[in-house]
């Protein structure tokens, strides 16, 4: 009992403080309460031989459940805006109350984006090619078996991260020096893109290494971050010394050759999609990443040769390559899949309704035309444009 008065007057103090307040007995105004303050024990100099009755004078005293009752009436620190505080007393995370997330009513309001999407969509299933997939060990394949360039790469390795975040323990797990031996460079286009989940700690720095080495430039971070809804509460798988607990990962994306979002609009559709997906947290020990990934990829690159890495069952998908030793099958035939890109249609193309209605970069100041490639029409050097 004299600890937790102790540790009650303490707190006192200090919320005084904050508050502005001389005396800690003025915060009973300061804050609005009615509640009443329990009587103090009676000192040492009162008569030994009374006893004193704890079980009085201990319902009267104020029970600190949560933080409510010293953010009360401060404006700064509003109990009903404060998410993080919120998480703490409670576990859900501040991401499950962000709203119209979710890919069917996140363009409700919205009719003209909301139609893009939706004839983007129809445009990518009618020029997909049947799925193909290939079960095959990734630490002694040569990626150049596939005998074909592609135009985006989505790659998913296992990391050793995920072993003691995420409790997977039934895989391989791959460090990242075994994932830049990946010979990914050399199954790239000319014009590729790559996106490489990379984890949420280390991979951020390796995740950029292995972009290097590949030939990619880093053009952009996508960022999943994982609601807890249906399974409120903290987490209790933390790094050693950790402080925060993480509730996100990221994907990075690399860009190989010139592309140019005002100038090759054949080649991407950038200004659809954002760079952030918020969705609910998977079940502990699955790996799975959100299929959001794949309309982001999708909608911005209009490129038909993709190539999904590391992918399982679950992943495959009309329209990619689907390789890795997670898979309970193959049909992947190379001289049949090569078939599907003769006569250099390798894009998805575009209609009249979706150049309308898509949001367009501004073409170069005083460049003239932007309606071509303009390969050659852009100034070099700091101004040029992007």
């Amino acid at each position: 009992m004299k600890h937790l008065r102790e540790k009650s007057r303490k707190r006192k103090q200090l919320l005084a403080q904050t508050l502005g307040v001389s005396n800690p007995e003025e915060l009973r105004q300061v804050l609005g309460t009615t509640t009443e303050v329990s009587k103090r024990r009676p000192d040492s100099t009162n008569n030994e031989n009374e006893k004193y009755d704890y079980k009085k004078d201990t319902p009267n005293e104020l029970v600190y459940r949560d933080s409510s009752t010293f953010l009360k009436g401060t404006q700064s620190s509003n109990p009903h805006n404060d998410y993080c505080q919120h998480f703490v007393d409670t576990g859900q995370r501040p991401q499950n109350f962000i709203r119209d997330v979710g890919l069917a009513d996140r363009f409700e309001e919205y009719p003209k984006l909301r139609e893009l999407i939706k004839l983007k969509d129809e445009l990518i299933a009618q020029t997909a090619n049947p799925p193909m997939y290939l079960k095959c060990d990734l630490t002694t394949y040569d990626l150049k078996n596939l005998n074909c360039k592609f135009d985006v790469i989505l790659i998913e390795p296992p990391l050793e991260e995920y072993q003691r975040t995420m409790g997977a323990t039934n895989m391989q797990f791959w460090p990242w020096d075994q994932i830049m031996n990946l010979d990914v460079g050399e199954v790239a286009a000319q014009r590729s893109f790559v996106f490489l989940w990379c984890g949420s700690s280390d991979g951020l720095d390796m995740g950029r290494v292995c972009l290097r080495k590949w030939g990619f430039r880093r053009c952009e971070d996508i960022c999943w971050i994982r609601t807890n809804i249906k399974n409120p509460g903290h987490s209790k798988n933390l790094d050693p010394k950790a402080v925060f607990q993480r509730t996100k990962e990221h994907c990075l994306m690399g860009i190989k050759g010139t592309v140019r979002r005002s100038t090759d609009g054949d080649f991407i559709h950038a200004n659809v999609d954002i760079d952030l997906i918020i969705s609910e947290e998977n079940e502990y020990g699955s790996l799975e990443k959100p299929v959001e990934i794949f309309h982001i990829i999708e909608h911005f690159c209009l490129g038909r040769r993709r190539l999904h890495i590391f992918g399982r069952d679950s992943t495959i998908r009309p329209g990619w390559l689907t390789i890795g030793p997670e898979l309970t099958n193959s049909n992947f035939n190379a001289d049949l899949y090569a078939s599907y890109f003769t006569n250099n249609n390798i894009t998805t193309g575009c209609t009249e309704r979706i150049e309308a209605l898509r949001p367009k970069s501004p073409p170069p100041k005083g460049k003239g035309n932007s309606g071509g490639r303009g390969r050659g029409n852009f100034q070099r050097g700091r101004g040029r444009g992007r």
